[in-house]
């Protein structure tokens, strides 16, 4: 019997590695094709890692501005009714509500994902009192429920 080498890496290991450079390079004209493109890929679980490692990287660039709101409209359209991207893209509209201190719904981040409220009880642009007291009080996990507590009660200090 031959064994089959151990070092060589799987055909789709190599796409998402080329998907993630050519959505790096990709202008915003460009954006929405290269998307869909990747999303037609056969392996679904490796081109939606991809598009959402984009989407995570546009998004905190756009966050706070003006451009975000055209950039997520086009980014649901392509995404279609995909859950996971769907979701993450819902969660990013809604980080940016708390972090241009628009109106949100306590709802909303009590039943967002761990990633969102991870993010949302560490990132520095949220600095609404009302989310971090919420998610010390309601946060999913512990980690979530600390790192908020220590967000209100040292607000300037960086997370660690």
């Amino acid at each position: 019997m031959i064994d089959e080498p151990f070092d060589e890496e799987p055909a789709e290991h190599h796409r998402y590695r080329r998907y993630l450079q050519d959505l790096e390079g990709v202008s915003h004209a460009e954006e929405a094709a290269l998307v869909a493109t990747v999303l037609r890929d056969p392996g679904m679980s490796m081109a939606e890692a991809a598009v959402n490692r984009h989407m995570e990287c546009r998004a905190s660039v756009l966050l706070t501005d003006p451009a975000f709101t055209a950039w997520s409209d086009t980014m649901a359209a392509v995404i279609g009714d995909r859950p996971f991207l769907t979701r993450r893209l819902r969660e990013w509209t809604l980080l940016r509500a708390i972090a241009l201190d628009e109106p949100w719904a306590a709802e909303e981040l009590t039943t967002a994902s761990d990633w969102f409220q991870r993010t949302a009880s560490a990132a520095q642009i949220v600095t609404s009192a009302e989310v971090l007291t919420l998610l010390a009080e309601r946060g999913r996990t512990r980690r979530v429920r600390n790192a908020a507590r220590r967000r209100l009660q040292h607000p300037n200090q960086q997370p660690t």
